[in-house]
């Protein structure tokens, strides 16, 4: 039997924007879910940075 589609959800990638800034090397990357249909936008969510130790934002890329 096919396996079910799950319709609008798609997995998307948050990266820091602050740690680009600081000149730290390495990475502050989260995976997640978004309906496309309901936030077509990209999105901006607060995380957890464990390089820099603090909450920062995370924007969605390609």
């Amino acid at each position: 039997m096919a396996k079910k589609s799950k319709g609008n959800r798609f997995q998307i990638i948050l990266e820091c924007t602050e740690h680009k800034k600081s000149g730290k090397p390495g990475t502050s990357r989260y995976v997640t879910q978004k309906n496309r249909k309901n936030t077509p936008d990209r999105l901006e969510l607060k995380k957890y940075n464990s390089i820099l130790k603090k909450m920062t934002v995370h924007k969605e890329i390609k």
